[in-house]
């Protein structure tokens, strides 16, 4: 099932449902065993349990303790297949209740457990396989989103015209989808200096990041991909014979879709322009260093200093209350949208992705716009306040949001708002969910979302590392 048909088939939870948050066992509460059973889980790091054990132990909020131990490990207990293919290790990750591989998804589910990676053998070689599986979808098609396990199965998406081809499940072009998987990579690198990921396939699979690339400045065409639905839903297609609206070229890379698969109105996505500079350069070392290949790195810097020109003069827009900020997407012509979405990357997760620092005075400017009404997506309201988006609607706020909000803050007082807003609207179910209701948590979608739930315990976890008086 997919996303869109999956959260509008989803009943929201009324406030008659109840969930029990804990019952008392002499004076100590103790918490719904919600986490699957040992011998249920997909895969087992005793490093992740040891995070586990030393967090509900220092940590004095049961809760927060408790969130920690169902959360950190979602995606080991419940969305890895390992494999050992042709002697390879090979991992396919789903998001959760969808069974497909999202490029972006399976970056940001396993990206936590690159702390332990140095110690655990095993974990190690589950990355590396996420790696080797991430490298055989973008050499099977750069343009597509998502991914079976099965390179057989053919698609559910009957009526989309685009080039579809058996193991695609969505052939949605984003940006970020090929940011993520050398987000990836160079960090595992950088963690365990292991080349064995890092051969000719994968190098063939960074030649084809910076030709897609190329091709999505639309400098002397609109290139070859182009994308149609026929749907009721105008975000998940797009117009123009399935191009989009026009840009000017001015050297920023196309995305025809955001990183919620709803699609851009201009097709310029600054957060995730961003993200593709930081990438090249990341890509551009790699194969400098392990690949020997200085001609594609001198390439990929090339493009990523073009990008990065382009965005300091069409990116930075005034605005009449918060002075320079960055647009969420502009089309080179002059038109801009102000917005932000919920799905990294996201303006506010720019300093997250090392795209720019979070002293810079026009993304502190962009920030302060983004988290107030001026933004159309920031929702506030009884259960809490945060950044939503089009993909599930109006006054739906998104964890994952409220996440990024603590993990790009520097200011102690809003991280211990953050960890409260989400310790208190999981509605009593032990997880983070897609998006919630602003004034009722009890109505949410998605149950079963696992990178919200490990990108949580990463904020935990780093909180608890940089700061744990703010737990207390």
């Amino acid at each position: 099932m997919n996303r869109r048909a999956f959260v509008q088939s989803f009943s929201l939870l009324t406030s008659s449902v109840f969930f029990p948050q804990y019952s008392f066992a002499g004076a100590a509460p103790a918490f719904p065993v919600v986490r699957p059973a040992a011998e249920k889980r997909r895969f087992r790091s005793r490093f992740v349990e040891a995070a586990i054990t030393e967090f509900q132990k220092k940590v004095k909020d049961p809760e927060l303790g408790w969130l920690f131990n169902n959360c950190f490990p979602s995606t080991l207990d419940t969305t890895v297949t390992y494999a050992n293919q042709q002697g390879r290790p090979d991992t396919y990750v789903i998001t959760g209740d969808i069974d497909a591989m999202w490029l972006r998804d399976s970056s940001a589910q396993v990206w936590p457990y690159l702390n332990f990676i140095d110690k655990d053998t095993e974990l190690r070689q589950l990355v590396a396989g996420v790696i080797n599986r991430q490298t055989r979808c973008i050499n099977k098609d750069p343009y597509a989103n998502a991914f079976y396990g099965d390179d057989t199965k053919v698609g559910e998406w009957k009526s989309d015209r685009t080039k579809m081809q058996p193991g695609v499940h969505e052939r949605k072009w984003e940006i970020d989808s090929l940011c993520y998987p050398i987000r990836l990579a160079y960090h595992y690198w950088k963690k365990t200096n292991d080349p064995q990921p890092f051969d000719a396939q994968w190098q063939q699979a960074i030649r084809t990041t910076l030709q897609t690339f190329r091709e999505q400045q639309r400098k002397t065409g609109l290139g070859p991909y182009k994308f149609q639905r026929e749907t009721a839903t105008a975000t998940d297609t797009q117009p123009m014979s399935g191009y989009g609206y026009p840009v000017q070229p001015v050297g920023l890379i196309c995305s025809s879709f955001r990183p919620s698969d709803d699609a851009t109105l201009y097709s310029f996505l600054v957060p995730s322009n961003f993200f593709a500079v930081v990438s090249l350069r990341q890509a551009g070392e790699m194969m400098t260093t392990l690949a020997k290949d200085a001609k594609t790195a001198q390439e990929l810097t090339a493009l990523a200093n073009e990008v990065e020109a382009a965005l300091r003069q069409h990116a930075v827009v005034n605005h009449p209350q918060h002075g320079k900020i960055y647009a969420y997407e502009v089309d080179g012509f002059g038109s801009q949208v102000l917005m932000d979405d919920a799905n990294v990357p996201s303006l506010l997760s720019l300093p997250y992705l090392g795209a720019v620092p979070a002293s810079d005075p026009v993304y502190q400017n962009t920030r302060k716009f983004l988290l107030s009404t001026a933004n159309p997506f920031f929702f506030a309201g009884k259960a809490a306040e945060g950044i939503g988006g089009p993909h599930v609607g109006q006054n739906m706020i998104w964890p994952i949001a409220i996440t990024m909000r603590g993990l790009t803050s520097t200011n102690d007082a809003e991280i211990r708002t953050c960890v409260q807003h989400l310790k208190t609207t999981h509605a009593g179910t032990g997880y983070m969910h897609e998006s919630f209701h602003k004034d009722d948590a009890a109505k949410f979608s998605r149950a079963w979302f696992a990178w919200a739930n490990t990108i949580f315990g990463e904020f935990l976890w780093k909180t608890y590392q940089e700061k744990p008086q703010l737990l207390a």
